[in-house]
């Protein structure tokens, strides 16, 4: 071969060469320092993101906030975070971050439409979590139904009723609504209700039926039992026996109670009075 063309073609290689060492250079510094860019900054993004969900979650834990809610604001914190170095590495690829945040804007309205009742309950259970109107263990009225708390959830609530039926409740219907905590107090008030005869006397009677109240056990003497005429109904004397006694003493003091009244008033000879009915059949004419 002829040294003019020998050197031609040596020539071309060594252009080649050189055109193919800028591609990879090029290519190099177009996505390759981008992809190890945006997976440093995943890696660095899981850590801080983590480091940052268990601060959270401990930081409302030591601030006595109920632990599921505690967990949820400590993950939700995390995938926040996450959220954005995903965004933040899009970025580094040239995609554009603002129209990707308002199609998930979008997305993410849409969704909330469509679970608009569920969306509820869980504002209703983050509130019930916060402000702790009940606690598991507690006896409550809620929604229409007495029954005894189970657990207390972001979306429901839990409860088993004294014989033994298991309810579960949206939250949401029971944050809109009045919540009676019975068990909220260590002490409670006892009320026995009689009615006794107008014949008899209201000295008497009173001191019938707050010997009654003293022969009962399980009653506290302060505040001490208390016997109050009530009123003066159709056919009897209304009167009140009330007592204090320890929440878990509840039942069995009215039970006792009740009983000991209806035998403290017998021993007395005190009537207690029930509704009656006097029928009178007049004849016709001509009969």
């Amino acid at each position: 071969m002829p040294e003019q063309d020998q050197a031609s073609v040596a020539g071309g290689a060594e252009s080649d060469g050189n055109w193919i060492e800028s591609i990879n250079y090029e290519t190099i510094a177009e996505y390759g320092l981008p992809v190890v860019g945006a997976l440093v900054l995943l890696f660095f993004g899981w850590i801080i993101a983590g480091w940052i969900g268990r601060i959270v979650s401990r930081g409302l834990t030591k601030a006595r906030i109920e632990l599921t809610l505690s967990k949820f604001a400590g993950k939700m914190a995390k995938w926040v975070i996450l959220l954005f170095v995903v965004l933040a590495c899009l970025g580094m690829f040239g995609v554009e971050i603002t129209a990707f945040a308002a199609v998930l804007a979008a997305a993410g309205f849409a969704v909330g439409l469509a679970f608009q009742g569920t969306l509820s309950n869980f504002a209703a259970g983050v509130m019930l979590l916060v402000f702790r109107p009940f606690k598991v263990g507690d006896v409550v009225t809620v929604a229409g139904v007495t029954a005894k708390v189970n657990e207390i959830d972001l979306f429901v609530t839990t409860v088993d009723t004294a014989d033994n039926r298991r309810f579960i409740l949206p939250n949401g219907s029971i944050f809109g609504a009045t919540i009676e905590n019975i068990s909220h107090h260590a002490t409670r008030r006892v009320d026995v209700v009689v009615g006794t005869d107008y014949g008899a006397d209201i000295d008497q009677t009173r001191k019938v039926l707050r010997d009654a109240a003293d022969a009962v056990d399980g009653i506290m003497s302060d505040p001490e039992p208390a016997v109050a005429l009530t009123g003066l109904g159709g056919s009897s004397v209304d009167w009140a026996v009330r007592v204090w006694v320890n929440a878990a003493d509840f039942w069995a003091v009215k039970d006792a109670l009740t009983r000991e009244v209806k035998y403290a008033l017998d021993r007395a000879g005190i009537g207690i009075p029930y509704p009656q009915m006097d029928v009178h059949v007049s004849r016709l004419p001509g009969e």
